[in-house]
């Protein structure tokens, strides 16, 4: 018998293999930590990537907007907000006019006690606005028209689209459809309008075999994403890179196509992990807090590790769920989905040009249906939520696990500790 703990809420959760299992847990390469990450940023903005320094890109500014990601991503807001702000203020731009917006998408907005865990720096909230971005609200977008490629329209928040002075801010880490987060995903769908965002999650987007975590080249979303950028003009980002104890390894700043991509290449090699087998047992987790606050959430973790799941093989994932399940469109998402079955729920999406808000999850959900079985532990649903899942839901991972390798006859079982933040391949 042998103990190994998953990400589970703010904590973690320890899990024992039942007799004869052969674990082989899977965890990303060890990055060194930033030993003063202060100094980091402060040398990231004053050595930036493509760009001049933020003391001298304030110069002559009269106003400047900072995108925040919301409560989902754990960036560490407290190191550079206040930093990035005295720099503007010292370069002559008026307190007033500096804002920081957070880019929720179509998320909920983070308000009161949950913004002051966001920014988690009370000098920011007293010193500056600090405003959520609301998707639905037509009167807060500027209409850029639409992206000659894909035909996207575009729709950017006013806030941010008309500052002289724009910084995109965030975490860089693997994107189940997007490749990457962070940079030029903080934009859009960050601060985009609910058109833009629904025509990014419609089925021509989502079923691109190249829309897939850790990959740029050709992805659909990705280059849209680039181009939104270029018809938005001037902007800059600092982007992060977090290990495993949430600690800062990497910080970068610049131009915003430029530095995200040096962020990336920082992490890429660390975070994709290449295996000689496939499993028929595959555990994973949902990452912990604040990525398995909701079931909606959860199902990027069940789409990561697809590569090494064998066909009608188990993935079994945990996640605690402590907001439940998640939207209301969400919600009926899943219920149609477990209504219709996945194939015919599938068909409902590919005829449509924008998907209603929040379908987009639950069809990511059918990738893993596709394959094997899928099984959630959590300790966040109950009742009705439990049937919405479409998965089975267990309370006793041992006894899953047990009963995955009786059924499969493979010992070996595949576990994930950090969930979706790692991602394997399977090297043939």
């Amino acid at each position: 018998m042998s103990a190994i703990s998953l990400s589970y809420g703010r904590g973690h959760l320890d899990i024992t293999l039942p007799a004869g299992a052969r674990a082989a847990v899977i965890r990303k390469q060890i990055l060194p930590k930033l030993a003063d990450p202060s100094a980091a940023i402060q040398d990231a903005l004053d050595n930036p990537v493509a760009a001049a320094p933020l003391a001298e890109l304030a110069k002559n500014r009269k106003s400047a907007c900072i995108l925040i990601c919301d409560i989902t991503r754990p960036v560490p807001n407290r190191l550079f907000l206040r930093p990035m702000i005295e720099t503007m203020i010292a370069s002559g731009i008026a307190r007033e006019k500096i804002s920081v917006l957070v880019a929720t998408g179509l998320h909920r907005p983070n308000l009161g006690d949950e913004l002051a865990d966001l920014v988690d720096d009370p000098w920011v909230l007293d010193n500056v606005k600090v405003e959520n971005h609301y998707a639905r609200d037509e009167g807060a977008h500027i209409d850029f028209g639409f992206t000659k490629t894909r035909n996207t329209p575009v729709k950017l928040d006013r806030l941010f689209a008309g500052a002289d002075l724009r910084i995109a801010t965030g975490l860089v880490e693997p994107h189940f459809m997007a490749g990457w987060s962070g940079g030029r995903k903080v934009i859009a769908p960050g601060v985009a309008h609910h058109e833009t965002i629904r025509t990014f999650h419609s089925a021509r987007f989502m079923e691109d075999p190249l829309a897939v975590q850790c990959n740029l080249i050709g992805n659909p979303l990705h280059e849209e994403q680039l181009e939104i950028v270029r018809m938005l003009g001037e902007v800059f980002a600092l982007n992060t890179v977090l290990d495993e104890e949430r600690d800062l390894v990497c910080v970068t700043f610049g131009e915003i196509i430029a530095s995200h991509q040096a962020a990336v290449d920082f992490v890429s090699g660390a975070t994709q992990v290449p295996m000689d087998r496939k499993f028929s047992t595959v555990v994973t987790s949902s990452a912990g807090y604040p990525l398995d606050k909701t079931y909606y959430q959860t199902i990027k973790g069940m789409v990561t590790p697809l590569d090494i799941l064998k066909p009608g093989g188990t993935l079994i994932i945990a996640s605690e769920c402590s907001e439940g399940f998640g939207s209301a469109e969400f919600r009926e998402a899943q219920a149609r989905l477990v209504e219709l079955g996945p194939e015919r729920f599938l068909a409902t999406l590919t005829a449509k040009s924008l998907a209603e808000i929040d379908e987009w999850q639950t069809e990511m959900q059918l990738k893993p249906m596709r394959l094997g079985r899928v099984e959630l532990y959590t300790t966040g649903l109950s009742g009705e939520d439990r049937r919405l899942t479409g998965v089975g839901v267990i309370d006793d991972l041992t006894a899953a696990i047990a009963r995955s390798i009786s059924a499969s006859g493979d010992p070996d079982v595949a576990i994930i500790p950090e969930g979706p933040y790692v991602v394997p391949r399977y090297a043939t």
